[in-house]
Formats: C-alpha cells, sequence, structure tokens
C-alpha cells in the first residue's frame, strides 16, 4: 500500500449542509433555527458556558492549584523626604521609625523609596532600598545599612 493509493472509509465525508436555500434540502425558512427566540436571532446565542441560569460547572467546583499570595514579602514603606525629621547624624532604625509613627506595622521589613529630597546626613537602618533611594541617600552623605 501506498500514500496516493489511500481512499477514505466509506461514510467519512459528508455532504456540505446548504441552510436557507429553495427545496430539497429541508432547511429553507427558519435554516433550522425554529422561531424567533435568541438563537434564531443573527449573531444570537448563549455562551458555551452558559447552563440557562444554573450555576456553571467552572463555579460548581472548588479551585485547585497552588497561589503565591499567602507567601510574598510585604514591606512597610517610607519615602526619603520623611526622614527629613530626623536630626543629623541620627541612627534611623525600624524600632526609631515606629516609635516616631512613621511606620505603623513593620510587616516582613522596611522598604525606603526614594520620593522627594533629603537635606540631612543620617545612617538608615532598613531591609530594602529602591535605587533612586540609594543615590539620593548616598548624594547627602548618609550611611546605607542593610538588615
Amino acid at each position: 500500500m501506498k500514500l496516493n493509493e489511500l481512499e477514505k472509509n466509506i461514510g467519512a465525508t459528508h455532504k456540505k449542509k446548504i441552510v436557507g436555500r429553495g427545496r430539497g434540502t429541508g432547511l429553507g425558512k427558519t435554516s433550522g433555527k425554529g422561531h424567533k427566540g435568541q438563537n434564531a436571532r443573527s449573531g444570537g446565542g448563549v455562551r458555551t458556558v452558559f447552563e440557562g441560569g444554573q450555576t456553571p460547572l467552572y463555579r460548581r467546583l472548588p479551585k485547585r492549584g497552588f497561589n503565591n499570595y499567602k507567601f510574598q514579602i510585604k514591606y512597610a514603606t517610607i519615602n526619603v523626604s520623611d526622614l527629613n525629621r530626623f536630626e543629623n547624624d541620627t541612627v534611623v532604625s525600624p524600632a526609631l521609625l515606629k516609635e516616631v509613627g512613621l511606620v505603623k506595622n513593620q510587616l516582613d521589613g522596611i522598604k525606603v523609596l526614594g520620593n522627594g529630597t533629603l537635606e540631612k546626613k543620617l545612617t538608615v537602618q532598613a531591609h530594602k532600598f529602591s535605587k533612586t533611594a540609594v543615590e539620593k541617600l548616598e548624594a547627602t552623605g548618609s550611611k546605607i545599612e542593610v538588615m
């Protein structure tokens, strides 16, 4: 047997259904769509997952799989401009930030963001620093200590 000798099985192919044409097809007039209603209209019909108003299967089944939401690290954030309230050469630690009221909850750590300007020379202790915060702190001669 060769590839060019292969033939389709009997009944494997069907004649194309011609809808809405004259006699003989049995699919004239309403073209098999019945009379009126949502499904008879052009562009009509319901979503593939629609179950007639019954709660669909995808909502009835429990959700499974891994989600990283529980394990994400959340930082309490402060801006560089917030550090202007401290005196020169102060060691700004997470405990001091909480005491002053800049941070309510320490969460998983404190991150210093680079919003605003800094006019003081400080030693800042935090868990993370943004690139702009590092640039602004180094420009004033401040020390950065990553915890």
